[in-house]
This record gives structure tokens, sequence and C-alpha cells, in this order.
């Protein structure tokens, strides 16, 4: 018999139980999510496989399958399972399951404890399982919402291998949904479950209570939004992340950006968020915008979107919204400038359009004699020689001399940096034409 081979669960097939109940998984390769852990390779798959199991703390938010994770462990590792509640067991239980444990471990046979929200168990209750683990009786499975490191006693942690669960993806989410259906005997448009997915934020539990409780008033054996929105007494806004719709509300804010429209900018970024539009999507046109729109009008405009970036990146679904609204409101009150955006794009036209000049002598290094007779470096002249570091060597292609790509705006830093070039600009203009030579490096 395989490591894997289905056999039910306690619960398989009953239709009185919750769908949650009845939709967890048989086997572990139908196990959504957790893959950094479970995935081909990964520890915990490589114990399970091994049959060399160890006591651990199961860490993640709710719904992620922590508690069907557990069942899964001890039923492919072939021990016995029994389940605690920290809200509803003490020491009394505790040890009168411990002997128990121990009389199965001489028969032969391994057995499982699972703890509920072991952050709930005091430290008196916890420490009861010290001796069991230690001598092997039984291999403890905590699970907890909570950081081990604060709430579960610092010997039982030292015993226990912790595995961080993360929250369920949306694709991850849609995926079990899909399967609810079947057994709902129902359809769906994936849209709509993406909704679903978006509002569960990855608890996969809340989704299937969704589901469930929407299947409750759908239709003609099909789910359609107005059931959706009758369980969870909110608004479902559709659209295509693909289609038109998709791109006219990025265009939507992308112009209410540029055009300083601060309220404006929050509604339609609120129209994608609450559409469910990718996160890390809004979080690059942002970067883009403050860019192409702000510039160096204001150049903490881009360190400001990268650092929201990495906000959204960390924080996730829904902390990190607020990391998008708050950039989305600094770049359309900041100055506005697209002067290096057009440099850029006239930089780019000019060498489309001219002939690929050869790089000029003074700005060749010479690292061997030959190269220093055949010119190279000549009339290089090193800034750091000079007052202000101004020198007065042309850096650009004889045809092109006197070609201005860059010219900044008057508003907000670009103002200062217009004077700073003027004074450049008119420097080298004075100093056109010198050959004074200084020292390369």
């Amino acid at each position: 018999m395989s490591l894997f081979d289905s056999a039910p669960l306690p619960f398989a097939g009953d239709e009185k139980r919750p769908l949650a109940e009845r939709m967890r998984p048989e086997r572990l390769e139908d196990f959504v999510g957790q893959q950094h852990i479970l995935g081909p390779g990964k520890p915990l798959r490589t114990q399970i496989e091994r049959d060399e199991l160890q006591s651990m703390i199961l860490w993640g938010p709710p719904g992620t399958g922590k508690t069907t994770l557990a069942r899964l462990v001890a039923r492919m590792t072939r021990c016995e399972f029994v389940p605690f509640s920290a809200v509803l067991s003490g020491i009394k239980e505790i040890k009168a399951v411990m002997l128990d444990a121990e009389r199965l471990r001489r028969a032969g046979r391994k057995t499982v404890v699972f703890v509920d929200e072991i952050h709930r168990f005091n430290k008196a209750q916890q420490d009861a399982f010290l001796p069991y683990v230690e001598k092997g009786d039984i291999i403890l499975i905590g699970a907890t919402t909570e950081n081990p490191s604060f709430e579960v006693v610092s010997a039982l942690l030292s015993r226990s291998k912790v595995y961080a669960l993360r929250a369920l993806s949306m694709d991850e989410i849609v995926t079990l949904l899909e399967r609810g259906l079947t057994a709902l005997e129902l359809a769906a448009p994936r849209d709509l479950l993406e909704q679903i997915a978006i509002y569960a934020n990855g608890d996969a539990r809340t989704a299937y209570n969704i589901l469930e409780s929407a299947a409750g008033v759908a239709r003609e054996g099909v789910l359609d939004r107005d059931a959706v929105e009758s369980v969870i007494e909110r608004k479902v806004l559709l659209y295509d992340k693909s289609g038109e719709e998709h791109f006219n509300l990025i265009s939507a804010l992308h112009k209410s950006v540029r055009s300083s429209d601060a309220d404006a900018a929050l509604y339609w970024l609120a129209r994608m968020l609450q559409g469910g539009e990718d996160r890390m999507y809004l979080a690059r046109r942002l970067v883009r915008m403050a860019i192409e729109d702000i510039g160096l009008a204001d150049p903490r405009a881009l360190e400001q979107a990268i650092a929201a970036q990495q906000a959204v990146h960390f924080l996730g679904i829904p902390e990190g919204d607020q990391a998008l609204a708050q950039i989305a409101l600094y770049l359309a009150i900041a100055p506005k400038s697209d002067a290096a955006y057009r440099a850029l794009n006239k930089a780019m036209e000019t060498v489309e359009n001219t002939t690929a000049e050869p790089v000029p002598m003074q700005l060749r290094n010479a690292p061997t004699k030959a190269m220093k007779e055949w010119g190279y470096s000549h009339g290089y002249q090193h800034a750091h020689q000079f007052e202000d570091a101004l020198n007065t060597m042309s850096c650009l292609p004889d045809s092109l001399q006197g070609t201005k790509f860059y010219e900044p705006t008057d508003r907000g830093v670009e103002q200062k940096i217009s004077q700073r070039l003027a004074e450049i600009r008119a420097r080298r203009g004075a100093g056109a034409g010198s050959d004074s030579e200084e020292p390369s490096r």
C-alpha cells in the first residue's frame, strides 16, 4: 500500500457537516497551498515520506489548513490521531490521553496529539506534555495563529519544529471553491469565485462558508452575483482584468494622478481594489507614474513608490492596500514633470535617426602606452581638479555638439535643477574649444 493511498477520514461524506468539513482532502496530493513545506523535497513532505515525524508547531493565519494538515500527517504516518482543544481541555484530560498513548507506544503504535489553539494553554498545561514528548510517547502537533516564540513555552518549543503556513493565494482559494461547486452541483463564473476569494482574504474556511451560504439562495443550479452579495452584504464589483474595463480603469487612475486630482485617484484605485485587481500590477503602474509624470520635480516620488511596492508585497491583502492608497495620494499631490521622460524619448529618437558616432578620444581610457600614443584620453579633463568640479570638456560626438535633450520645468525640485543646469551649460559654453588636458583616471 502506498504512503499516499486514499482512505476516507472519519467525517468524509457526511452531508450534514459544514461544507468546509466535507471538503477536507483525503490525500496529501489534494491539499492546496503550503508548497514551501509540502512540495517535493520540502522538509515536512520529506518527514512524512520517510516516516520520521517529529513534534511540530503549525503557525499560520486562520483557514490555511492547520487542522487538515495535522490529520493528514497522522494518517499518512499510520498514527493514532487524538485532537485536543485548548479551550475545552485541562491537565486531567491531558494525563488520561497520555496514559493511552504510552500503552499504544509499548504495543508498537504511535500517537499524534493535535492541540488546536495551543497558545490558549497556560504554562502548566503546556508543560504537562513535556515528559511524554521527551519519552516519545506522543508526537505533538500544535496549531496556533500567534507567534509561537511568545505563546509556546521554550522547553516545548525547543523540542518542536515550527512550520509557518501562509495565507492561501487567490488562485488557491479559487481551486478550492471549484471543488466546492462540484460537491454542491453548482456552476459559477470564475470572476465571481475570485471575488469570494478576495473577500475570504486567504482563509479557505471563510471561502467555503460563503459558497455554502450563497448556494442556499442560488437559483437553477447557478451561483450568481446577487446570491453572493446577499451573503457577504456588500456589492461585488466584477470586471474582466484582461479586458477593456481593466484598461479603462487603470487609464482613469493614471490620468487622475497626472491631473493632480487626489480624490479621483483614490476613487479609481478603490474601484480596482474592489474589482480584485492584482495588487502588484497596481504597484507597478504607480511606480511608472512616479517616473513618467513626477520625475525630478520630486525625486522622492520614485523612492516612495518603490517603498509602497515593497509594503504591498510584504503585507499582502488587505493591509497592503493602504500603501497603494498612500502612494496614489502622494503622486497625485506631488509637483508634476515629464521632462525626464521626454528627454529620454528625444535621446532615443536621436540615436535612431543619426549615425552611431565613435566615442570621442577624450572619453576613452588609455590603459596601455600604445593607446596613449594613438590619442586615447587626449583632452580629458578630470572634473574634480576644476573649480566646482565643472570642466569645459565636451562629452558628445562632434556632430551633436550643443544638443539639449533635457529641459527641466520650473515646478518643484526641477526649479532648482533648472538653475543648476543653466549654470553648468553656461560654463561649458564659455569654455567650448578649450583643449586643456588633465590626467585621466
